[in-house]
């Protein structure tokens, strides 16, 4: 009978295990959503400051940066998402970044809302580890009380 409550208790840990790996993969997906939508604004920041004429660095990959003049800050080249851009103006650039922010709120809030559920379940099952604990111990106080009254 102690075997079957052993099982059940490693059972119990490796499904909290489980519950707490998801969760952290959760946290670092809000995480990533957060530092998309903070790039998102530094995008808007500089549609709305920037001017036709000025000098940027643009970024070519691996850290390096090239000094670039903006030809005209009228055409912005927003991605629409699955692997498709397209040419906007100011407003619309900026229309279609804050709607992509819309979106990155909302998979933040139903993520977070995830998060929330898989920690109160994650609670449940400590409880649950818990009381078994406790009743595998109240087992074995019980049992050497029987042995040492039979001595």
């Amino acid at each position: 009978m102690m075997g079957g409550g052993q099982q059940q208790l490693q059972q119990l840990s490796q499904e909290l295990q489980a519950l707490d790996e998801e969760i952290e993969a959760l946290e670092t997906e809000v995480e990533e959503y957060r530092q998309e939508k903070s790039d998102i604004d530094e995008a808007v920041e500089a549609i709305e400051t920037l001017e036709t004429g000025a000098t940027v660095q643009v970024p070519l990959g691996g850290g390096a940066y090239v000094r670039a003049e903006v030809q005209d800050i009228d055409e912005i080249v927003v991605s629409l998402g699955g692997n498709y851009s397209a040419e906007q103006d100011q407003d619309d650039a900026i229309d279609v970044l804050r709607r992509k922010q819309d979106a990155l709120d909302d998979r933040i809030e139903e993520t977070e809302a995830e998060i929330d559920e898989l920690e109160d379940e994650s609670q449940e099952l400590e409880q649950q580890a818990q009381q078994m604990q406790q009743q595998m111990q109240q087992q074995q106080m019980q049992q050497m009380q029987e042995q040492s009254g039979d001595e």
